[in-house]
């Protein structure tokens, strides 16, 4: 791990979709040195791929990606708060993109628990773009699971991945 500021992106990625990326791009950018793209087990959402699945996707995304993003990228699962982990891996920061209105009372209240937790901690709300504020693995889900083109919204791999999924 590089010195300097560390940040922690985590979520369940299942799948990774463009919107995601376009998060990692962005906080690998303009915010740390090194960014941890953190992939939940979130057994209780009933995830489409196992955790280990996500993890691959997710690391063969960033590889593929890897020439644009300035900040070292180390992609792990966890399963034990959040908070815990950012402070394992010496996180400082915990990243989180917002796609609507909707979004920001559920994550201003897990900022809120995160910092009561660990006040050491900070959270980086990131505005998704025009392109994909929309986006969300569950809908990238759903219309693959109805026969629908999933590929405006998931890198190509991914969308072959899933389309493989669906075909079972």
């Amino acid at each position: 791990m590089s010195e300097g500021r560390v940040g922690l992106y985590p979520g369940t990625f299942d799948p990774i979709t463009n919107g995601h990326l376009d998060i990692i791009t962005r906080a690998a950018n303009h915010l740390v040195d090194t960014l941890i793209v953190a992939v939940a087990r979130n057994v209780g959402k009933g995830p489409l791929f196992s955790v280990d699945e996500r993890v691959q996707m997710v690391k063969d995304e960033v590889a593929a990606n890897g020439d644009k993003l300035r900040a070292d990228i180390i992609v792990k699962s966890f399963d034990n708060l959040l908070v815990d982990f950012a402070r394992q891996n010496g996180a400082g920061m915990i990243v989180r993109g917002l796609r609507a209105v909707s979004d920001f009372e559920y994550e201003f209240q897990m900022a809120s628990m995160n910092r009561c937790l660990d006040d050491g901690i900070e959270t980086t709300f990131l505005m998704a773009s025009d392109r994909n504020h929309f986006i969300s693995s569950r809908f990238v889900k759903e219309i693959a699971m109805l026969g629908g083109d999933i590929k405006p919204f998931v890198p190509a791999r991914i969308a072959e991945i899933v389309a493989t999924k669906f075909s079972r």
